[in-house]
């Protein structure tokens, strides 16, 4: 039987990061499964998502996970690559939300269904958290998978977040092509790289 037309919450991982893809989640709970403990993906521990993130694709009455590209990020910019991830997260559902609450201050255009956005809207609406741990468990096994095919990086350690040593493998590397190269570090690192190749040649 079709369920009853719920809200949807939505989230993203992985804003910050010089590399890999960003993540966003749309997940619609069931009130009649509720599931305990979900809050902001940041306030738990990688083992506390690990828990909940299976919980929640069981329980929810629907969910759905998309992405934008590095390359989409360096082409659209990484607000409009997120709500990018977003739209597609929300059109991959399979049910139609009667309300979408967003985490931020902003909203994407042309949403399927009346939105509002909630400032930390991740801590307060369960729907939200929920989204905030899907997005940010696939975005972490992927950066994991990433880490295999880099290596060298340390993607599966630090996520692809700017760590000292993620600085010092982008000195010593040069970008690969999962990093985002309108992001300042990384396009120093990249003109660094450039710059001594044309020293070597001379």
């Amino acid at each position: 039987m079709r369920p009853p037309l719920l809200t949807c919450g939505v989230d993203e991982a992985g804003r910050g990061p010089w590399a890999g893809p960003v993540t966003a989640a749309a997940v619609i709970l069931d009130p009649a499964r509720p599931i305990p403990g979900l809050t902001d993906s940041k306030k738990l521990t990688e083992a506390a998502r690990d828990r909940l993130a299976p919980l929640i694709r069981e329980r929810a009455l629907a969910f759905a996970v998309a992405e934008a590209s590095p390359e989409e990020i360096d082409r659209l910019n990484i607000r409009e690559a997120t709500f990018l991830a977003m739209t597609r997260a929300l059109a991959a559902l399979a049910h139609a939300p009667a309300a979408i609450l967003i985490d931020g201050n902003a909203l994407p255009k042309n949403l399927p269904a009346p939105a509002r956005a909630i400032i930390k809207g991740d801590l307060t609406e369960p729907a939200i958290s929920a989204a905030s741990i899907l997005a940010k468990t696939h975005r972490d096994a992927q950066m994991k998978v990433f880490c295999a095919a880099h290596p060298g990086y340390g993607f599966s350690q630090h996520k692809g977040y700017g760590t000292a040593a993620h600085a010092e493998a982008l000195s010593r590397l040069g970008p690969c092509n999962i990093h985002r190269l309108s992001f300042a570090p990384v396009r120093s690192a990249r003109e660094a790289m450039s710059a001594a190749s044309l020293r070597r040649k001379a």
